[in-house]
């Protein structure tokens, strides 16, 4: 998310640093802290302007900035870029309530010595403390929490821009974010989603103006039990209802994994809902789900069989 450098350089600046006073301050090389400096602009965190011969840095008004600076100032005696380095932004992204070692490792997909070893670091210094074996922040130490957040929603704002100015962030993960968009993105990492991706699996849908994307450094397409969440997220009315329905009674997933999905989106209830609406054929009360027979005429009209 962010090195060492690049945090002590954020800890460090005031409005009006030029390079070789930073480099002064934090005992870096002039080059050093230049390119540092140059990622921290490309994430624009930091803005540079030319004063005659020098170049001035200037911390930007992002919320994440704002508050690790207040964080650094009323706590000058706490070194935080060492704090943060490596996993611990990760680890203080899904503390946004008191969770166990496993809890996190989970939720971050980290393994549990790594995470164990970031919360006993912060523990030691008195950020975070244990009861019942889950952690939770001291004190208004949360803030470490809204800092991993707002860098993270500042970042990935950062990346949807670059390919599509006036996109929306619908939802969003550590590493991961749902966007929506008026124009097609043909960017390395962002894979469309949406009723567009339905075509894949034989279900042609009429579009909307809109189109949707997942963007995800990992993940090489979006599965069925994805695009069923991402469908619910995009629209939860009964129109996506009965899309993911289709979807769900047209191709093979793997229950379990359809469910941990949902537990990742938070959509435990409504992916739930629809396979009891499945199995029961129809005998679940929401004004979200078609009737049965309702159903299977449109399950007809696209030919799946909602009782294979």
């Amino acid at each position: 998310m962010l090195r060492r450098i690049e945090l002590e350089i954020l800890a460090t600046v005031e409005r009006g640093d030029t390079i070789s006073e930073l480099a002064m301050k934090l005992d870096h090389s002039e080059s050093y802290l230049s390119r540092a400096v140059g990622d921290l602009v490309e994430k624009r965190l930091v803005y540079t302007e030319r004063d005659g011969r020098r170049k001035c840095v200037t911390p930007s008004d992002s919320r994440a900035v704002e508050i690790f600076q207040d964080l650094v100032r009323q706590y000058s005696h706490i070194d935080f870029p060492e704090l943060l380095t490596g996993k611990a932004l990760e680890v203080l992204y899904y503390l946004d309530q008191p969770r166990t070692v496993a809890d996190v490792a989970e939720r971050s997909g980290n393994y549990r010595n790594t995470v164990n070893r970031i919360l006993k670091r912060l523990r030691d210094r008195g950020l975070v403390g244990t009861d019942d074996s889950r952690y939770q922040f001291n004190g208004d130490f949360d803030r470490l929490h809204k800092f991993a957040r707002e860098l993270v929603h500042h970042l990935h704002r950062q990346r949807l821009e670059s390919v599509a100015p006036n996109g929306t962030i619908l939802w969003r993960d550590y590493d991961e974010f749902l966007s929506q968009t008026e124009t097609e993105i043909e960017a390395e990492k962002f894979h469309e989603t949406g009723l567009a991706r339905f075509a894949a699996f034989d279900l042609q849908f009429l579009l909307t103006r809109h189109r949707y994307y997942l963007y995800s450094e990992d993940l090489e397409e979006v599965s069925p039990v994805e695009l069923c969440c991402h469908s619910l997220l995009i629209d939860d009315g009964s129109r996506h209802h009965s899309y993911c329905l289709l979807l769900l009674s047209h191709v093979d997933i793997d229950e379990s994994d359809l469910r941990e999905q949902a537990a990742k989106y938070g959509l435990e209830d409504e992916i739930d809902t629809l396979l009891r609406y499945l199995e029961t054929q129809g005998a679940v009360d929401s004004d979200r789900l078609p009737e049965w027979d309702e159903f299977q005429k449109l399950a007809a009209d696209y030919g799946v069989d909602p009782l294979q």
